[in-house]
Formats: C-alpha cells, sequence, structure tokens
C-alpha cells in the first residue's frame, strides 16, 4: 500500500469516472486503474462498483476512502510542519467561496493579503455551498467562506461578521422614494430570486417565504424570474422586471450616498433601501477541516478579512 495509491482512489471517489481521475491525478488512465485494482487485491475487497455510465463506491470503500483522506492529510501535515519552521505562512491557502461572498469580499481581501502576507497566495474557488463543504471533506480545500445555515460537516467554524438585507427596487418604484421597507410591502412585489442551489435564495425566502411558490419547479412565466448571479439580477431590477433582496456588501458604495447628482445620466437605475426596524441578516463564517494544521494561515487569513473595510456588517470576534 502506497501513498499514490491511497491518492488515486480518494480521486476516483471524488471524479466518479477514472478517466478523468486520471486526468485530476496527471497520470494515464490505465496507469490510476492497475494501481487501484492492486490496492483491491492487496485488501481483498472491492472499492468501486464500475459500470457503462458511471463509479460508485462500495459503503466498505467509503470508510477506506474517508481513512485515506486522513492518511493523506497526515502525510502532508509532515511537510507542513517542516514549512512552519522556516515560515508558519509560506505556501499557497486554497480558499472557497460561496457565489455571493466572492465578487464583493475578495478585490479588498486579495489586497490584504498581498499587503501583508505575500508568501501566502490565495488559491480561489467559488461554487455552491454543498459543493465547497464537499471539497473541504476531500481536501480539496484548506478552507471556505460560507453563510450560515449550512449541514454540520464537523468542520470547525469561526465567525467572521454579520450582513445585513437591502431591499432593491427600479429607480422609478414607487417606494424608491421611501427611506425603509417592510416585509409586509415586499409581498406585494415581484420578488427576482437566484436559482436553485444558492444559499441566498434560501435567505430572501425565510425573509419573504410566500415567493416559495416560484420554485424553479413552476412551470410557465415565472421561471424567468430567477437568475444566475447577483449581478444578472441586479440589471433585471434596473431594467423594471421586479425586486430583490441584497446582502449589504453587495450595495455600491455610490448606491448610498446622499451628495447630489450633477448629470441625468448619472442618476442610479437601482435604489436600495434599509429594513425597518430589525433588518434580516446572515451570518458569514470561516470554515476548516479540525485535521488542517496550518493553524498561523487560518489565523492570518482571519486578519486580513478583518482589516477590510466591510461596510455596513457587524464584525464578530
Amino acid at each position: 500500500m502506497t501513498l499514490t495509491e491511497l491518492k488515486y482512489i480518494v480521486a476516483v471517489a471524488r471524479e466518479r469516472h477514472f478517466g478523468k481521475a486520471a486526468d485530476a491525478c496527471f497520470v494515464s488512465q490505465p496507469t490510476l486503474s492497475v494501481a487501484v485494482k492492486k490496492l483491491e487485491e492487496e485488501l481483498d475487497i472491492k472499492l468501486f462498483e464500475r459500470s457503462a455510465n458511471e463509479v460508485s463506491v462500495t459503503p466498505l470503500g467509503e470508510e477506506i476512502v474517508r481513512q485515506a483522506q486522513s492518511v493523506l492529510e497526515q502525510a502532508a501535515s509532515i511537510k507542513e510542519i517542516a514549512k512552519r519552521g522556516k515560515d508558519p505562512l509560506a505556501g499557497s491557502l486554497t480558499l472557497g467561496l460561496i457565489y455571493t461572498i466572492g465578487p464583493y469580499l475578495l478585490p479588498d481581501l486579495v489586497r490584504q493579503i498581498i499587503a501583508h502576507t505575500p508568501q501566502m497566495p490565495l488559491i480561489l474557488q467559488e461554487n455552491f455551498t454543498f459543493k465547497l463543504l464537499e471539497m473541504l471533506r476531500t481536501g480539496e480545500l484548506d478552507c471556505a467562506i460560507l453563510a450560515e445555515p449550512f449541514p454540520d460537516a464537523g468542520l470547525a467554524i469561526a465567525p467572521l461578521y454579520d450582513e445585513p438585507f437591502l431591499a432593491a427596487f427600479p429607480s422609478h418604484h414607487p417606494l424608491a422614494a421611501h427611506h425603509e421597507v417592510s416585509t409586509e410591502e415586499l409581498k406585494r412585489e415581484t420578488m427576482l430570486l437566484l436559482g436553485s442551489g444558492h444559499c441566498f435564495r434560501d435567505h430572501v425566502l425565510e425573509v419573504c417565504p410566500e415567493f416559495a411558490r416560484f420554485s424553479s419547479q413552476t412551470e410557465g412565466l415565472r421561471r424567468n424570474f430567477e437568475g444566475s448571479s447577483l449581478e444578472t439580477i441586479k440589471h433585471m431590477v434596473a431594467a423594471g422586471m421586479g425586486v430583490t433582496l441584497v446582502p449589504r456588501l453587495s450595495v455600491p458604495k455610490e448606491a448610498l450616498t446622499s451628495k447630489p447628482r450633477r448629470k441625468r445620466d448619472e442618476d442610479p437605475y437601482i435604489k436600495y433601501l434599509p429594513f425597518a426596524g430589525d433588518p434580516p441578516t446572515r451570518r458569514v463564517v470561516l470554515a476548516w477541516r479540525r485535521s488542517f494544521t496550518r493553524y498561523e494561515a487560518i489565523a492570518a487569513l482571519r486578519n486580513a478579512i478583518y482589516a477590510c473595510e466591510l461596510p455596513g456588517v457587524k464584525r464578530l470576534s
């Protein structure tokens, strides 16, 4: 049994395909297949069920793959211990982010990392929450910035900030002249939602549960009321197709300024309004595997996030 063979079975379990696993490991498919078969013969068990269309992991194989992942992490930690003796922050950090956080946090965060820990470049991955959790579990990510709630995966969690939501209206909408909005007023509007898979969609439906009927399974025109990104949704709002909720960090600074605009073509197409009373919020956290050994890297990343401007959010420690 070798670490290389363990790496191969983890890749096959992740990709559910021998060819894709071979590509991920930068080896030929015959090389990978022979190594996996050799390990199965050594253990005298079947790790994978093979069919023409897919590869599935056997129940016992699932347990062995989890242990293999743990062994690979422990082996990698030996190198990390050696690195920490020279520079605890040396080496890249693989960071995942959900789609509704990445575009708004990363510009400032990357600047902070370059300024303070240039020896620790970030390798970035945007994806849905469920996919990021899977990538954390398999070791493809070192850590991830997520919004609660999400399934308990036995991860270490550090709260970062609570972020309020704002309502976005077309500038010509009657409510755009108000200073704040209530959830009752939103119930009478056409709500634009992110597509299924986005956790922010679920956050919006918690605030306005009556819009759950506009799910992706609904037939007809209501399908057009979903967008693939927050920025796409904003363009739909600007075009007058409806209203939506957005996280505070996604709101441009100039959209909340009280300074008068000189030119008519500078008039905003979208008006952002806070909620009356206690606004709906989401808690943004940093998550990583408990077995991850680069504690200094996690601390440096948290410090870089706290050094970001983060306007309008409540920082947590």
